[in-house]
């Protein structure tokens, strides 16, 4: 656990706090990294990881992520939602969705869907 806090500049002394409790943006995702670290999932899923947090703790939230799917050769399965795509700089991803009001509403490749949105928005006709 030492080695894993070490890893993601966590303080020692926070494993005797109450979890997250007055932790910043940052030092709350780094814990959820911790946690998810600790317990090696088949599946990781998380929503906006790179949200709230500053530029070192966007690389080193990211850096965790991908070492999490890839975890030494052993390829884990991730649904990660995002809304700014920061977090496909470090990860390898091979499907994008874009959800609205409940509904998946437009799939491809992630880094296109994410281009298009950013040059036309969402574009979306309700049926």
């Amino acid at each position: 656990l030492n080695a894993m806090m070490a890893e993601l500049k966590i303080d020692p002394s926070y494993a005797q706090r109450y979890l997250n409790v007055g932790f910043s943006g940052g030092e709350i995702k780094r814990s959820e990294m911790l946690q998810l670290t600790a317990q090696a999932p088949d599946l990781v899923m998380l929503d906006e990881p790179e949200s709230g947090v500053d530029l070192e703790s966007i690389n080193m939230i990211g850096s965790k992520v991908r070492d999490l799917i890839e975890n030494n050769g052993r390829r884990t399965s991730a649904f990660v939602i995002t809304h700014t795509g920061q977090i496909m700089d470090f990860i390898d991803v091979n499907k994008g969705y874009i959800m609205i009001d409940g509904r998946i509403r437009s799939e491809g490749d992630p880094r296109e869907v994410l281009d298009s949105i950013k040059a036309h928005g969402y574009g979306v006709d309700d049926e």
